[in-house]
């Protein structure tokens, strides 16, 4: 019995140094990326079970390594050749999701299909044909979800899309000259004057890496960039309800 209480401890102290060993070497790493590219924020670093490569979660994107960083695999795909998964496509989900409840959807516009017991939230710019198209061809084959529109203009490549965005918000019916800009290219002819949430929809987009419209973000907490096909879109719809 003795012999067997001590195996045990001596098990355990060596998995624990294992573990103790691996967590100093993430560490490490860690601060040896920070060094060598100070203008990224390091997120994580995790070893894989491939081959000693290590990902590192920084600007927004996964990276490879080794222990020593002596290369870096940049946009690059980690597959498992034996169940053809995309390894780097599934962490990026999970590295990427969003706490749904914790957005402001007081700040987007709402608009409700059929009995709206889905949700998606779209970062969408007015003048982004992306977005248009989104609406037009993708979103209009989906019923049964609410949607929550955060007008989200880049300025850079659009200059006007702020002061358009501010006349459908002002708008008496948001939902109403939201759909009429989508779908019929027209802008409300009057608007009042209101407090416009831009200034915090973009503060919003930069926390969670919004880069790009437009962004899907569903319930549980992944998120899908691009007008992707309504078929795709309604895969993810049912998949996040499950949850």
């Amino acid at each position: 019995m003795l012999k067997k209480i001590v195996s045990f401890t001596v098990l355990g102290a060596v998995l624990s140094a294992v573990a103790t060993f691996a967590i100093a070497d993430e560490a490490s790493l860690k601060k040896a990326v920070e060094a060598a590219y100070p203008k990224f924020k390091v997120e994580s670093v995790t070893k894989t079970p491939y081959a000693g490569l290590y990902e590192v979660f920084m600007g927004g994107q996964i990276v490879y390594t080794d222990e020593k960083l002596t290369f870096l695999i940049a946009e690059g795909r980690l597959v498992d050749p034996k169940t053809k998964k995309d390894i780097t496509g599934e962490r990026m989900e999970e590295l990427t999701k969003i706490d749904f409840s914790s957005l402001p959807l007081d700040q987007a516009i709402k608009v409700v299909k059929g009995n709206g017991s889905r949700k998606l939230v779209v970062f969408s710019d007015v003048d982004c044909p992306y977005c248009k198209r989104l609406e037009q061809n993708e979103l209009s084959n989906i019923t049964d979800v609410t949607v929550y529109t955060f007008l989200y203009p880049i300025e850079q490549l659009h200059p006007d899309a702020a002061n358009k965005s501010k006349s459908i918000w002002c708008a008496s019916n948001r939902v109403k000259a939201w759909e009429d800009w989508i779908f019929n290219n027209q802008l409300p002819k009057t608007t009042g004057n209101c407090d416009v949430p831009l200034e915090k929809v973009g503060q919003l987009a930069r926390k969670i890496g919004v880069t790009s419209t437009p962004t899907l973000i569903f319930s549980d907490g992944k998120r899908m960039l691009g007008a992707q096909p309504y078929k795709e879109i309604e895969r993810a719809l049912a998949a996040a309800a499950k949850k």
